[in-house]
């Protein structure tokens, strides 16, 4: 009796054991599968480590960015556009880790999780996938942004249709560069700038500083301030690039007067800023689809009023992501509300089904009347301070950003929007070291802006 018992325990056991093996096979092959059936080892997907066997990505126009032809990926005929597209469309190897061939490398392959790449084997080829951007805008864009590093996004702020991304460097992927691992010129070239890059937003985080001042001070409007240059606090001072004078909230905006912004952050208080930013999205952690973008950081704990001057005019610590800003320019434009931008079509199966992609919607929280104040305000800085003829046409609504870097040129920043109805559009771009905001990165985002204009419907 005993006997029996013992062995029916270890029958059970067994039992047990088959059934928990099962379990964890299912959920590893759910979890895992993907990745297993996508592995470079794959031949049916991959030719001598470069994905091969893929579907066609297309533009907003139906310009072929990629496709593949006798087992080997070919991209767009135009070498331009190939460089001023490759960190959307990402290389065939896979260095480009945010790029659509490693991203959405299991629809491209019409991996699914019930036939993994079977459909593959039976219609030779994978999804195609259709993208939102306009080649021809992104190959204007590249070309603005000539021989120095950096980036330029536009969205259109209504449907959250992204038109443009491009990021510099970058290089041919047909005729890829002996020395790509080894000449400074290429420094970061598989990174997208776009997505992952942070850098000191300069005098553009004055916008997120002028939203606290307008929700928290009631008279900052009828509000003056007087600039000497620099603006001294018992800490150190806060230098600014002119002598001003006496300036009013939207002369110093304009003007993009330091000594006044430092006033009103230092009398905002740290709090406030930070409940700003954060309600505008620092310190959130965003995807563009299934891309995940880089962090917007403001922290301005136990900083004493110097400090907090300094990061009040976007100097200190902070850190902002071009995509972010980018957002943070387009629900200004939309009276306060953000549409979550997109970057995926749609992914048309070899059948010819042609489906829409799910995104993680992103919100950034700005009232309908600050944000009305704030597009105001934008759109002065341009007719008052730039000047409507750097932006022929378009109603341009804007703020540039000078950002310092120790040791080398300030970054040039410039973040905007297109305030007409027909051209709901806003504008990123960073130049890296190339000085001022109103050069570099203003002069790239209206050439970019002009482009689209002209085809935009």
């Amino acid at each position: 009796m005993n006997k029996a018992i013992k062995r029916s325990y270890a029958l059970y056991f067994l039992i047990f054991a088959f059934l928990a093996g099962v379990g964890i096979l299912i959920y590893s092959f759910i979890m895992h599968g993907q990745t297993w059936a996508t592995n470079r080892a794959n031949k049916h997907i991959y030719n001598a480590g470069q994905i091969a066997a893929a579907g066609t990505i297309y533009d907003r126009n139906g310009e072929i960015l990629a496709k593949t032809v006798d087992s080997v990926r070919k991209f767009n005929e135009n070498q331009t556009v190939r460089k001023a597209t490759l960190h959307v469309v990402g290389d065939s190897a896979g260095f480009i880790s945010t790029g659509i061939h490693s991203v959405y490398k299991s629809e491209l392959t019409g991996y699914s999780l019930i036939d993994g790449v079977y459909k593959l084997k039976e219609y030779g080829m994978g999804n195609d996938i259709k993208l939102t951007i306009d080649a021809q805008a992104c190959k204007v864009a590249y070309k603005a942004l000539g021989n120095y590093k950096g980036t330029i996004g536009v969205f259109n702020y209504k449907t959250g249709e992204i038109l443009c991304m491009v990021s510099a460097p970058s290089y041919d992927p047909e005729n890829v560069p002996d020395d790509i691992d080894d000449e400074e010129k290429y420094e970061g070239v598989y990174l997208n700038r776009f997505i992952s890059g942070v850098y000191t937003p300069g005098s553009t985080f004055k916008v997120i500083t002028s939203a606290c001042a307008i929700e928290n001070i009631p008279d900052i409007f009828s509000r003056t301030f007087t600039c000497e240059g620099k603006y001294k606090t018992p800490y150190g001072e806060i230098k600014c690039r002119s002598v001003h004078g006496k300036v009013d909230f939207e002369e110093a905006l304009n003007k993009s007067c330091n000594s006044a912004f430092a006033q009103i952050a230092i009398e905002l208080g740290a709090e406030k800023l930070t409940q700003t930013a954060n309600a505008l999205g620092f310190n959130s952690a965003f995807k563009l689809g299934s891309i995940i973008v880089a962090k917007s950081t403001f922290n301005v704990e136990k900083t004493n009023d110097c400090d907090l001057g300094w990061a009040g005019i976007g100097q200190y610590t902070t850190l902002a992501n071009p995509f972010h800003m980018m957002l943070i320019m387009g629900a200004i434009a939309n009276g306060g509300e953000c549409v979550t931008p997109y970057l995926v079509g749609s992914i048309i199966s070899p059948s010819g089904i042609e489906r829409s992609t799910s995104e993680d919607k992103i919100c950034l929280t700005i009232d309908g009347s600050t944000a009305q104040k704030l597009k105001m305000m934008l759109r002065s800085n341009v007719k008052n301070s730039y000047g409507d003829s750097r932006f022929s046409g378009l109603e341009m609504c804007g703020k540039t950003g000078t950002a310092e870097v120790e040791g080398d040129e300030p970054h040039s920043w410039f973040v905007g929007f297109s305030s007409r109805e027909d051209l709901p559009l806003a504008v990123v771009a960073v130049v890296e070291n190339a000085g001022s905001g109103s050069g570099a990165a203003m002069t790239a985002a209206n050439k970019v802006m002009q482009q689209l204009a002209k085809t935009f419907d």
